[in-house]
Parts: structure tokens; sequence; C-alpha cells
């Protein structure tokens, strides 16, 4: 099994759930919130798991400033509008880092030069925003986080309909998928997408999770297992759609 996590940074907020068969079709997806819930999720799993691609800083020894895995994918995909976030151990939730407490409670190995296995399974640190850019050659991020109910439905519902192009995924079959899309359709407040949206990402890792452990020469690892490292699809080279703020 495959997993995606897109890890809220604290538990007040929403964490999305997601995992993928052998084969990278969809077999679960949820949201949880605490700590106890997402460990409950994953030991109700089917499947022992293998990979696990984490939306949250995994590896964290800076004590302040960014990281130069961070500076890296700001390098390669800023100007799709895909930079991170800086982290270091002065912010309080990263020292230590939630997703690395995670990765140590369940004896998820870290080292990106090592592929997880039933025995001992791999968890890694992923960006959806790069991986969906290099993945589907996107000009820009779709801007579903934030700003305008109709704005980040139209947003979230092209992302949708890019995941279900992904075969492998399985996407339209699955009967909890059916139900995220009609959640969005249907969504009249930013509650409404707030409820699915770290769920949409968590299948975005747990596909980023399978590409790792089966096609690894898809994905690039910016940095490394000491100073922390984001694995993401290869600098992109296709051209740049420019915002009609920039215009």
């Amino acid at each position: 099994m495959h997993i995606g996590i897109d890890l809220a940074w604290n538990t007040r907020r929403r964490t999305g759930l997601a995992a993928v068969d052998d084969a990278g079709a969809l077999v679960a997806s949820a949201s949880a919130v605490s700590d106890a819930e997402i460990d409950g999720w994953l030991d109700g799993l089917s499947a022992p798991v293998v990979t696990v691609a984490i939306d949250a800083p995994l590896v964290v020894r800076n004590p302040t400033g960014m990281r130069e895995c961070e500076r890296l994918v700001g390098k390669a995909y800023g100007r799709y509008d895909a930079s991170c976030h800086a982290s270091n151990r002065s912010i309080s939730y990263f020292d230590p880092p939630r997703a690395w407490t995670l990765a140590e409670r369940h004896g998820w190995v870290t080292d990106p030069a090592r592929r997880g296995s039933t025995a001992l399974p791999a968890a890694v640190e992923v960006y959806p925003h790069a991986a969906m850019v290099g993945l589907f050659g996107l000009g820009r991020i779709l801007k579903y986080k934030s700003g305008r109910v109709l704005t980040r439905q139209e947003a979230l519902l092209e992302l949708l309909r890019l995941m279900e192009g992904v075969a492998v995924l399985g996407l339209p079959a699955n009967a909890r998928w059916r139900e995220v899309r009609r959640a969005v359709e249907e969504a009249t407040r930013p509650m409404h997408l707030d409820r699915v949206e770290d769920e949409v990402d968590a299948v975005m890792c747990a596909h980023l999770a399978w590409l790792w452990h089966h096609e690894p020469q898809s994905l690039h690892v910016f940095g490394d297992g000491d100073s922390g490292y984001i694995v993401a699809p290869p600098p992109p080279t296709h051209a740049v759609r420019v915002s009609p703020d920039a215009r």
C-alpha cells in the first residue's frame, strides 16, 4: 500500500489521507485532525504500508532561515508560483516537525536513498503544487486554496479533471472520489471546499508515493537526507502562464 498524507502542521487543522494499492488505484481516502485519528486510519488499512509521501516538512535541521531544498524547488518551480514556505527549528511546530514524529512513531525510514518495503516502509516529503505543474504541464499552479468561492471551485474542478486522467488511479470508479467530486460541484461556501481539498491533495501525494516506488526515474530529489529534501518531478522547461495580475 502506498500512502499520501497532506499533513497539517499542527493538530488544529484538517489532514488529508489517501491510499493506493500496488497497481496504483485509489482504495481509500479520508481526512482527520488529531494524531490519534491519523494513526487509527493507518492502522485500519487492508494491506501493509510500503511508501508514504507527506506534504509537510519532514527533515528540518536548520535553526533559522530556509532549507536548501526549499530554495532549489523555488528556483525550479517559482516562476510557476510553486515556491515553498520556509521551515526551520525556530518555528515551534517544526521543533520537531509533525511529519518527522509521525514517521518515527510508525517506523518509517526517511532516507530518500532507501526504497520502502513492507518490512521497512519509507516516507518522503513531497510538494503537490510542484508535482501538479510537473506532471500535468501546468503553466501556473491552480489557485484552489484561497480566494473567491467560484474561483476556487473552478480551479479545484480542473484539478479533479486532470487527476481523473491519471489512468492508474482509477478515480471515476472510486465511490469516495465521486462523493468528493459532488461536494466540489455543489459547493457554495468556502467551508464546503475546505472539507475536501486536503483529501484531494492526499490522493495526489499517494500517487507520488506510488511513482516513487515504481517509477523513481520520473521524480527528482531536491536537497538531501541530511539537510532536508523534497521529492518532485524534475525542473520543468515548459512555458509559464503569466497571471492576469501581472498583466
